[in-house]
């Protein structure tokens, strides 16, 4: 099972004021509270929190500045306390605290589910299963197929954003984000931008995205690999075109280009090709996949900036984190892949 651990050195808040603050705004807020934290995610905070036998996840942004847009709690509330009803994979979220002055940022208290997550190897209860890496994926790839073919009205999600000039939109913010994370100078993803901005392609369909699906924001049952049964991180999620989202999926995938480059690859094992995961989202979506490139170069750019503003983070004291140490250098990384894949 995927267990919350100790609290991280400097990652602790004021639990007092927060456990009044809940009492006052949860049902179910009996008996003592306990708090532990879950560590496998680089960015937000999530902790778990127990009062007797309920349990709820509570979720806020990073410390430090915060790059326009991102870790948006409110946004993470607005679409998990609707997109439950429709799509299952979905937790529900039951509270947004807006009030910034409580404990410095936003933060929003969800559903608690259980399960497994696989970070970068197929898991011990997964291997008496035959072709689990294959079904595994397929699983993964049925989830992100189903949430780009829902009907973003019936999610009453129409208003979440403008699917018309999402990408240039997309490209505009995201290089805003890296011109206020850099740490030096790096010509290489100036010219990559501009390459993007001049050849986006035309968006086959308007769809809810979740912005990152990977493996490990997805949840499994330890019995069944042939379905996700919930997806986390939903801070990011917007309307506009699914093959950004496919595409950012793609870029967590071993690529033979990745052993060119010092890089933490994400699966080891007999995971399928990154030509089996192309084919059958082509299967599940009907999508033209022609210009798949584009959207792999992309991808690779936004994981430039997020692996910078990691970093940034880091060198800045913000983040105590080791594992952000070498994140300067992902992100170099990340920027040559971006120029390979544009050709």
């Amino acid at each position: 099972m995927d267990l919350p651990k100790e609290i991280r050195k400097g990652e602790e808040l004021d639990w007092a004021l927060i456990e009044t603050y809940l009492r006052d705004h949860l049902p179910l807020t009996e008996g003592a509270m306990e708090v532990a934290q879950f560590h496998g995610g680089h960015a937000n905070l999530t902790y778990l929190i127990k009062f007797g036998a309920t349990e709820y996840v509570f979720r806020r942004p990073p410390f430090g500045k915060i790059a326009p847009g991102a870790h948006d709690m409110k946004r993470e509330y607005r679409v998990l306390s609707k997109l439950y009803q429709h799509y299952d994979p979905a937790p529900q979220a039951f509270h947004l605290c807006e009030d910034e002055e409580l404990i410095g940022a936003k933060f929003v208290v969800m559903e608690r589910r259980t399960g497994v997550v696989i970070r970068s190897e197929v898991l011990e209860c997964f291997k008496p299963f035959e072709n689990v890496e294959n079904r595994l994926t397929v699983a993964m790839l049925k989830a992100q197929a189903q949430l780009h073919q829902l009907d973003i009205e019936a999610c009453g999600l129409e208003r979440l954003g403008k699917p018309e000039g999402f990408v240039k939109r997309q490209l505009k913010g995201w290089g805003q984000r890296w011109h206020l994370s850099k740490t030096e100078e790096n010509p290489l993803m100036d010219q990559i931008l501009e390459k993007l901005g001049a050849a986006i392609p035309q968006a086959q369909s308007a769809s809810i995205i979740h912005n990152d699906i990977k493996f490990d924001n997805c949840q499994y049952q330890p019995d069944d690999p042939d379905q996700v049964t919930s997806i986390f991180d939903w801070d990011m999620t917007t309307l506009g075109d699914p093959l950004v989202d496919f595409g950012t999926t793609l870029s967590y995938w071993p690529d033979p280009y990745l052993a060119v480059f010092d890089l933490p690859v994400m699966l080891k094992g007999n995971f399928p090709s990154k030509d089996f995961v192309i084919q059958t989202y082509r299967e599940l979506t009907g999508y033209d996949l022609s210009d798949l490139g584009w959207y792999e170069a992309f991808a690779y750019w936004k994981g430039a900036v997020v692996a910078q503003q990691l970093y940034q983070r880091y060198v800045k004291g913000d983040s105590h984190d080791e594992r952000m140490a070498k994140f300067g250098l992902t992100a170099s990384s990340f920027a040559q892949l971006a120029q390979i894949k544009l050709g």
